[in-house]
């Protein structure tokens, strides 16, 4: 092996382990308590600025606004209780991984399946981007070198998750558990010892903010206007609902009985965020927290210098006053449950992509696992198309969570349509009451989620559609239709290769005759090996061919094969522009044309070589000819390999190696085994 190749593999297994073997798969399905942190930072992280937003919100009509902060907060909740009921039934019905794909292709059809696959990638990419500029936001805010780099501290933020999960699902989810139990942990600290100040102890609690005033942008809102500001406070909040869906596209990553354990998950999920969320609202209330775009402009009574902190870092200021590391335990628990949170779409997006890859309406490469049982292909993807994103909006939160919610919420729709219809067929042959009463049941539960979730994308495409979701529709439509390219493509070459018996058996695909041609550059060992090879074949007919690109060193070849024990004679092509390619090229069509049912086999004597670099200094006129024959109808290419020296090493070493096919490839090396 190479010098190049050893420090590739070495510089892999160091960044990923070990390869499994693909009987360990068992081995990387989560238990409960791995699979909460796993499949649940998104939406547990999503509480720390889910409320935020609904304040910002909020704060355009003025601090009388802020009242309504509860009800909105009460509102988000209540669809959370919806949905997690709602999905608790998908993970019991479709267990395989699919989740809102499969739901709305088995029961809507292929276009619906489609639509629901587009929004969901489109979503898991924002999920990322959105994550981990929100993480740069908060740290910058803290450390004035990330807010400086902050494009480049979320690309290396990206690249460390996406190295964490290629290493496997088990080993990422083990990480994660710490700083994602650590959130629910401190978070559910601050609130609990902050509510027990105000109303057990009667302790004076106020956030930094709360003796400030508002300069609201529309004073007095009354009416449709104020309705339409609440609807988008809504709207905002909703962004809590992100990475609920996970769980269903994850279920294949759950250990035995699958189906009940993702649901269980799904139900403590829904029941941290709930509890969190309605209770960092209700407590900012209390201390009198308060949030706005620009606190320079939009707030009256603050210092000089004033630098705006967020709703959870202002609480916990508030909480914890006058013991600081309380303080700074949550800004950095928060810091990392935001990085973290992108790991949701680490673990849904290869599943579903994989899914997708299978059905044909993604590449193929995404469907197989890597060396560490993961989804390799589809995380890299997802690394490098985030990292786009990122990029693209300069790591701005702002412009880039405009673009958030909307896929998730048509997935939830058309997925709870698919559901309703699901128990609608199934009720029609079902005759066991027992079992037909919680199918009815199951139908109303997803039918109540249907018209919420439906209800709930009417309001955030009304409400946030000019202010960029438009960007998010356009790029589902885009994927769309590209995913319908890639499985017509998929079907036309499948009908090609597609064997058909006419009745003849194979005698319509036999050809009439083989046609073999060695390529001659010199008479040496190489070019008798690849003639011996030929005439072992048995072809119908056997010639050697040589094209001129040099008449000296043509006359000499001539002479040396006249004189040479050789009794095959040498036909030489002429190349007036002293081309190698071209000639055979059209040496071999003539061929073609004067016998269409012949097929025409072309013999390339090639060296073996054992380092890379002898590559770049044999073998390019082979390759190029290789690489247009190919595409030649009715031709078949055959290598003949002569071994020099610098291989023989190489091939010793490699003898001592477990030669099965692809470990080269995969990176193995003897001491793998």
């Amino acid at each position: 092996m190479s010098t190049m190749t050893k420090v590739s593999v070495a510089a892999k297994r160091l960044l990923l382990g070990r390869p499994f073997r693909s009987d360990r798969l068992g081995h990387t399905l989560l238990p409960k308590r791995i699979a909460l942190p796993v499949f649940a930072s998104d939406a547990v992280s999503s509480v720390a600025y889910a409320p935020q937003e609904i304040f910002l919100v909020l704060s355009v009509a003025g601090i009388s606004a802020f009242t309504f902060a509860p009800w909105v907060a009460l509102a988000v909740a209540v669809v959370m209780v919806v949905v997690v009921a709602s999905y608790r039934q998908n993970v019991h019905a479709y267990p395989s991984g699919g989740g809102d794909y499969e739901v709305a292709t088995v029961n809507l059809g292929p276009n619906a399946g489609l639509t629901v696959a587009a929004a969901l990638l489109v979503d898991y990419v924002l999920t990322v981007a959105v994550s981990i500029t929100s993480a740069a936001e908060n740290i910058g805010s803290a450390l004035p070198f990330v807010h400086e780099h902050k494009v480049w501290f979320c690309v290396a933020a990206i690249a460390v998750i996406a190295a964490v999960n290629l290493r496997g699902v088990k080993e990422s989810g083990s990480i994660l558990a710490i700083p994602t139990y650590g959130f629910i942990i401190g978070v559910a600290a601050m609130l609990i010892w902050g509510f027990v100040q105000i109303f057990v102890l009667g302790d004076t609690v106020e956030a930094e903010t709360s003796g400030f005033g508002i300069i609201a942008e529309n004073n007095g809102l009354v009416g449709f206007a104020m309705v339409f500001l609440i609807a988008r406070s809504f709207s905002s909040g909703c962004a809590a609902l992100t990475g609920v869906e996970a769980i269903s596209n994850g279920v294949p990553a759950f250990r035995k009985p699958k189906s009940r354990n993702a649901a269980s998950t799904l139900l403590m999920l829904g029941g941290f965020s709930i509890f969190l969320l309605l209770g960092i609202v209700m407590l900012a209330q209390e201390v009198g927290a308060k949030y706005v775009l620009d606190p320079a402009k939009d707030l009256s009574g603050v210092p000089d210098g004033y630098h705006q902190k967020s709703i959870i870092a202002q609480i916990a200021e508030a909480v914890f006053h006058g013991f600081p590391p309380g303080f700074y335990a949550i800004a950095v628990v928060t810091a990392l449950i935001l990085i973290l949170a992108a790991n949701t779409a680490f673990n849904g997006f290869p599943v579903l992509s994989s899914v997708l890859a299978q059905d044909r309406y993604l590449p193929r490469q995404l469907h197989t696992r890597g060396d560490r049982l993961a989804f390799s292909n589809g995380i890299v993807f997802l690394a490098l198309v985030a990292v786009g994103f990122v990029v693209a909006f300069g790591a701005e939160v702002t412009s880039l969570i405009q673009l958030y919610i909307v896929g998730v919420f048509v997935s939830f729709t058309i997925s709870q349509t698919g559901m309703v219809r699901h128990w609608t067929r199934h009720l029609k042959t079902e005759s066991d009451p027992d079992a037909r009463m919680r199918m009815i049941r199951a139908r109303i539960i997803n039918a109540i989620g249907m018209l919420m979730t439906g209800t709930v994308l009417v309001i955030v495409l009304v409400t946030k559609f000019t202010a960029g979701a438009w960007m998010a529709v356009l790029a589902m439509m885009v994927l769309f239709v590209l995913m319908k390219l890639i499985h017509r493509h998929y079907s036309s070459v499948e009908r090609e290769i597609e064997y058909a018996d006419d009745g003849d058996g194979d005698d319509a695909v036999l050809p009439s005759r083989t046609h073999s041609i060695v390529l001659v550059s010199s008479l040496h060992l190489p070019t008798r090996r690849a003639l011996r090879y030929a005439r072992a074949t048995r072809p119908d007919v056997l010639e050697a061919v040589t094209v001129n690109v040099d008449d000296r060193n043509t006359r000499k070849l001539v002479a040396e094969w006249e004189a040479s024990d050789i009794t095959m004679p040498l036909k030489v092509v002429a190349s007036p522009y002293r081309e190698i390619t071209r000639p055979i090229i059209t040496y071999v069509r003539r061929l073609r044309r004067e016998s269409p049912r012949d097929v025409v086999t072309v013999f390339i004597p090639e060296y073996v070589v054992g380092h890379w670099w002898e590559q770049i200094l044999h073998n390019q006129s082979a390759l190029r000819l290789k690489t247009r024959l190919l595409f030649e109808p009715g031709v078949m290419v055959t290598s003949v390999p002569w071994q020099l020296t610098s291989s023989e090493s190489r091939g010793r070493r490699m003898q001592t190696q477990y030669v099965a096919p692809g470990d080269v490839r995969r990176g193995f090396t003897s001491e793998d085994q």
